[in-house]
């Protein structure tokens, strides 16, 4: 059966789009394609996928998912199952600027999902969540179990409704569901956004590398295929509707993980891999801790363990250098 994967155009959208191809799925993706970054690295990423695959088995629509009656044109044209949610307005500091984006992509857009779900009867529908839902929480690792009720940011408030919405129609209408709480994704295809992206091109265009916090902040950095093998795997498994606790405590069959690399990295280390596979000296900007950062992250990952077999495989020292050549390629450097 087809699976719909939202944000395909996106960094996890389309590596997560890649593997489901590679394994024989037919994909509908769907995807704005906005601006919020440069759009030719959407268009990019989606060439890539049409190259590498028979065009029978993907087929992509520009189209905002917060739109109900554009999704709604979708599905009645179209065959799918599982749904793959993925897409949203993403990044902690934009959602100073705009935060109007976000409810729309991330409150709206996702009732809008739900609903389409709802009325699919869809096997499984699988969303992203956020570690930024941990707020300033102390207690390292992070554990699904924790309290997540103080937000720093729209952007996590927004991903922590996600998760309430989902178990009020887990609850309500027996849909099975699984939100994902990813931590710091990096690699190929990468978002520009990011520090990995920032700091590289900031090493190959000579220019300080904007550190904040002096640098004293710790991130659970993990590899995008790391990442997408957690998507499929939890996919693949819905939570039963046997009136038993989840992962994250609820009993409808809705489960929260955490994905990451259950590895806490400190920022200079970061650097230090960038600068060797760059071959460029690093120019340090100290700068204040922004506003809705935190600095810390670090993921228990038991649950997904003991549920789905995550196992993530990329350590940084591997993860960094295959970024940077990606990098290079890309831009022809």
């Amino acid at each position: 059966m087809t699976v719909l994967v939202t944000g395909a155009a996106g960094f996890i959208g389309a590596a997560t789009t890649r593997a489901l191809l590679a394994r024989g799925e037919t994909v509908v993706g769907i995807d704005n394609l906005n601006d919020y970054y440069d759009p030719s690295l959407k268009h990019a990423r989606l060439n890539a996928l049409r190259r590498e695959f028979d065009g029978n088995r993907f087929r992509f629509e520009q189209l905002d998912f917060a739109d109900a009656r554009a999704l709604g044109e979708l599905a009645a044209s179209t065959d799918f199952d599982r749904i793959v949610h993925l897409g949203a307005q993403a990044g902690v500091r934009y959602s100073l600027q705009n935060p109007s984006a976000y409810v729309q992509s991330n409150l709206v857009g996702h009732c809008n999902l739900l609903e389409l779900a709802r009325a699919r009867r869809s096997s499984h529908f699988v969303y992203a969540s956020s570690s930024s839902v941990y707020g300033g929480n102390k207690s390292i690792p992070f554990r699904i179990e924790d309290r997540v009720d103080h937000p720093l940011s729209l952007y996590a408030a927004t991903k922590k409704a996600d998760e309430l919405l989902s178990e009020s129609y887990a609850s309500l209408y027996r849909l099975p569901m699984t939100g994902l709480r990813f931590f710091t994704v990096y690699g190929p295809w990468g978002r520009p956004d990011m520090a990995m992206w920032i700091f590289t091109k900031a090493l190959f265009e000579d220019r300080p590398l904007p550190v904040f916090n002096g640098g004293e902040m710790r991130r659970d950095f993990t590899y995008v295929d790391d990442i997408v093998s957690g998507v499929v795997a939890c996919l693949d498994g819905p939570p039963l509707d046997d009136g038993a606790s989840k992962a994250g405590g609820s009993t409808a069959p809705h489960a929260l993980y955490n994905i990451g690399n259950s590895r806490s990295e400190n920022l200079m280390r970061l650097i230090e891999l960038l600068e060797q596979a760059t071959g460029r000296k690093a120019l340090l900007d100290p700068q204040p801790m922004q506003a809705g950062d935190v600095k810390d992250t670090f993921a228990d990952i038991s649950a997904i363990e003991r549920d789905h077999g995550f196992t993530p495989i990329t350590t940084i020292d591997e993860g960094v250098p295959r970024f940077v050549r990606w990098y290079r390629d890309y831009h022809g450097l």
